[in-house]
């Protein structure tokens, strides 16, 4: 009886360990798969540096292109995305080291490197005059492209952008990124659970975390060599030349709205004042109940603000 007793308990602990495992260990998706899923009608396919980059191409009228934040795809900007159609072309894609797109081959993920491919991917699509909108990693990149390209863009809009430091200490996720061990663990242990407390981080609002936005970014993240990227990306040190980065901002003397969640944790409002009180020609818009991602989190709200904006 005491040796069944222990069977069943050694047989109960296996049972518990292949669910954790099961749990938290998941394998690559390839992009064929991905596709399948996340690519549609409107999706297109374009080399750069060896990539190939997902983006879509929709509507007519003025172009206006959006660029996401890390960890993030193109997806972020559905909502604005079917609105702003209806009387503009609509331009995005998902940046190297996420979404459909993945990695490049050189892992350089710097802002120059950044700014360098949206220039490539925006001289090869032939998109020479638009409105020019990022959001976080997407923010800075594209205040950085309108400081070298300044005649290319009518009208820049910035949502939580990134490129001034924080007083704040960074999220948990670029910390475990940058651990060794804990990143090539990383490499395979990516539980869903995860991908759920870092949506819940830049959303204002924990209800609008739903199940379908969190198999959408864990899926994403899964994207073979994407997270092996994310590694290659949080190593990059961002502060070095904090002095020529304000400078380069100030320089940016294109219209700009910011759009900043007054509830955001990962760059606070705060970064958001000091950039409008840096930029020449900005104006500053408060969201009250919105967090990191005003566009994905609450699109209607954010999109009467851009519209006033535009004065489309």
């Amino acid at each position: 009886m005491k040796n069944n007793n222990k069977k069943y308990f050694f047989y109960s602990v296996l049972v518990v360990l292949a669910l954790l495992i099961k749990e938290v260990v998941y394998s690559d998706i390839s992009v064929e798969n991905l596709k399948k899923e996340y690519a549609n009608e409107h999706s297109k396919f374009i080399e750069i540096d060896g990539m190939q980059v997902h983006y879509r191409d929709e509507g007519k009228g003025f172009p206006i292109v959006l660029i996401h934040g890390t960890a993030a795809s193109l997806h972020t900007w559905d909502d604005w995305a079917k609105e702003l159609k209806k009387t503009n072309r609509v331009i995005r894609m998902d940046l190297p080291a996420f979404g459909l797109t993945g990695p490049n081959k050189t892992a350089d993920y710097s802002i120059k490197s950044y700014t360098n491919f949206l220039y490539q991917f925006l001289l090869k699509t032939k998109i020479n005059k638009f409105h020019l909108a990022g959001n976080s990693l997407g923010g800075n990149i594209a205040w950085n492209y309108a400081a070298e390209n300044p005649n290319k863009i009518e009208k820049l809009i910035l949502v939580d952008a990134s490129g001034l430091p924080t007083n704040k200490e960074q999220p948990a996720v670029f910390k475990m990124a940058k651990t060794p061990l804990l990143n090539t663990l990383f490499l395979y242990v990516t539980p869903k659970f995860f991908i759920k407390k870092n949506i819940q981080e830049v959303y204002a609002d924990k209800t609008k975390v739903t199940d379908k936005l969190i198999s959408r970014y864990h899926k994403m993240a899964l994207r073979e060599g994407n997270r092996k990227a994310f590694i290659d990306r949080a190593k990059t040190d961002f502060k070095l030349g904090a002095k020529a980065n304000l400078e380069k901002l100030k320089s940016v003397q294109t219209p700009t709205l910011l759009i900043w969640g007054a509830k955001d944790l990962w760059i606070p409002l705060d970064n958001g004042k000091r950039m409008d009180s840096i930029l020449p020609n900005s104006k500053l818009v408060v969201l009250e109940n919105s967090g990191h991602v005003p566009m994905e989190e609450n699109p209607k709200e954010s999109l009467l603000v851009l519209k006033d904006f535009l004065g489309e």
